[in-house]
């Protein structure tokens, strides 16, 4: 039988061990911050993350999109190409080319800035989520966001790689039908500022967000990449 002063040892002890594993689950779990920036440092961070990415898929996406239309164009297709439609809920060739055509760098650049705040967001540190695409699936890998709408949590999508994020977010713009009519557009002109004032619904903002879009591009010299 064991004294009470031991008992008490072991009570302090198991006390103690309580608060040692709460307080290295509490460092383990934290959100990464981001040390003080100035706007210069912020952008330039923003543009060494976000560029050569979008880079990279936009090169990706372009590439297949030429495939696929040159295989069309031939009159032939192929298990690929029927695979696509399925995806992205195209009933035509035309609005299948029309899904798959990736739309100016400039746009996806200064939509990730608006999105992400310059890649400061919780959403981008935690989950590489540049677009604020939101998740509906519980079974996909997801955050919660930390202010519920009403009674309800709002999740966003999590990412392995900020790569993987653009992909999904030129997916969501090819398949959605709130984007039908800037997909028309984007086969008809490349000019970022006449394409931005179709995204109207990818905000709340309405029709202020294409104009805030415009002035981000203009501002920041940002369709200087749809040349390269």
């Amino acid at each position: 039988m064991l004294r009470p002063s031991n008992k008490i040892k072991i009570i302090i002890a198991t006390i103690l061990l309580v608060i040692i594993a709460s307080v290295i689950y509490s460092v383990t779990q934290q959100e990464p911050e981001l040390p003080k920036m100035t706007v210069q440092e912020k952008k330039a961070r923003f543009r060494a993350l976000i560029i050569p990415a979008v880079n990279i898929v936009y090169t990706k996406l372009m590439a297949r999109y030429e495939e696929i239309k040159t295989t069309l164009d031939a009159g032939k297709t192929s298990a690929e190409i029927e695979k696509l439609k399925v995806e992205y809920k195209a009933t035509t060739n035309e609005k299948l080319l029309m899904a798959l055509k990736p739309h100016p760098k400039s746009i996806a650049i200064a939509q990730a800035a608006i999105e992400s705040s310059w890649a400061t967001s919780r959403f981008f540190r935690v989950a590489n989520n540049i677009f604020g695409v939101w998740s509906f699936d519980k079974n996909e890998p997801r955050v919660a966001a930390l202010k519920m709408r009403g009674d309800k949590t709002i999740w966003v999508k999590k990412y392995n790689s900020i790569e993987d994020a653009i992909v999904d977010y030129y997916r969501t713009v090819g398949r959605s039908s709130a984007f039908a009519e800037f997909r028309e557009a984007r086969m008809q002109t490349n000019d970022p500022f006449i394409l931005v004032t179709k995204l109207d619904r990818y905000s709340e903002k309405g029709s202020l967000y294409g104009e805030e879009l415009t002035s981000i591009i203009k501002f920041n010299k940002f369709n200087k990449y749809d040349a390269d």
